[in-house]
């Protein structure tokens, strides 16, 4: 079962003379807990094929490599299931989450998550992972997921969603006609489900353009700045603009929408090993297509938007 992510650098002059932990800073950003790791295994830091210590300097020319091993994520069942994988390499998975699946397992509810399929996927593989989701998604929300298949490729992930480096956008029916775009708010629990706009909170920044308004509604994409729990929903209900179908801050009516009308459809990042730039993109979820027909004049326009957004993956060079 292969569990091991083998790392691999050529030293440049600009790193030779340097201690080996330097540049493992330098030229991964490995942190200190992950160094102290490595320093666990036979192979986890060698040079030249050799075991090196991490206070050893290195020369020019010089292979430098690391092995990040990996573990399992106990208690999670492995269930064959059909993923919409987008795209998949060493250090990460892209999936396209159906609305309905929840993205961990909970009390009372240990199958059927997204975790789930996940795991086996990577058993049918040969490999063995950590189940580590990048953006976690509510159990009512579908679109593009980025999960990391190891722990660098995680901490390098999270640092990227920190600096805004991974970027992500959304799609979402709204009630009302929202004024301005941008919504600047700190964001707090209420409740172990609930959260609310609260001085006391972390701050949380939500940016949004109205793509067409029908009756009462508006169909709206959005961006994050920040990454809080729940924060479109949070955000768009303090503006007085819930999203259609939220039962926690919104209105709750299975007539009308039966979740909460939102969709992850864009995420941008860099691959955390070769640096290079992704864009991984998902088409609207059918129900909220369907209930497009409400925009009626603006039908044509909506669906032009979002017609190339396809299981699609797109490399930015």
């Amino acid at each position: 079962m292969d569990n091991k992510r083998v790392l691999k650098y050529i030293v440049k002059k600009e790193h030779s003379g340097k201690r080996v932990d330097e540049v493992l800073r330098e030229r991964w950003g490995i942190s200190g807990s992950l160094i102290k790791e490595l320093k666990r295994h036979d192979d986890g830091i060698l040079l030249d094929g050799d075991h090196i210590r991490t206070v050893d300097v290195v020369g020019e020319g010089a292979e430098l490599s690391v092995a990040i091993y990996d573990g399992v994520s106990e208690g999670i069942i492995p269930q064959d299931m059909e993923l919409d994988i987008l795209y998949e390499d060493e250090d990460i998975l892209i999936v396209n989450k159906p609305c309905g699946m929840p993205t961990h397992p909970s009390r009372g509810h240990f199958t059927g998550t997204l975790a789930n399929g996940v795991v086996a996927h990577y058993l049918k593989n040969g490999e063995a992972h950590v189940f580590r989701a990048v953006n976690r998604l509510d159990l009512d929300t579908s679109g593009v997921m980025c999960i990391a298949k190891n722990s660098y490729s995680h901490a390098q992930l999270v640092e990227q969603m920190k600096s805004g480096i991974l970027s992500r956008k959304y799609a979402a029916i709204v009630e009302g006609a929202p004024e301005g775009s941008v919504v600047d708010a700190p964001i707090m629990r209420e409740s172990f489900l609930k959260r609310i706009v609260h001085p006391d909170g972390q701050r949380a920044v939500t940016h949004y353009r109205v793509i067409s308004r029908y009756e009462g509604y508006s169909l709206i994409e959005l961006s994050l700045e920040t990454g809080r729990t729940h924060q479109i929903r949070v955000h768009m209900a303090y503006i007085g603009h819930p999203l259609l179908g939220d039962w926690l801050y919104g209105t709750e009516d299975h007539s009308l929408f039966d979740r909460q009308a939102l969709h992850s459809k864009e995420i941008r990042l860099m691959q955390p090993v070769t640096g290079k730039e992704l864009c991984f993109m998902s088409k609207i979820a059918p129900d909220m297509q369907s209930f497009f027909g409400w925009f009626k004049e603006n039908i044509k326009i909506v669906l032009n938007i979002y017609s190339n957004y396809d299981k699609i993956t797109t490399k930015i060079t």
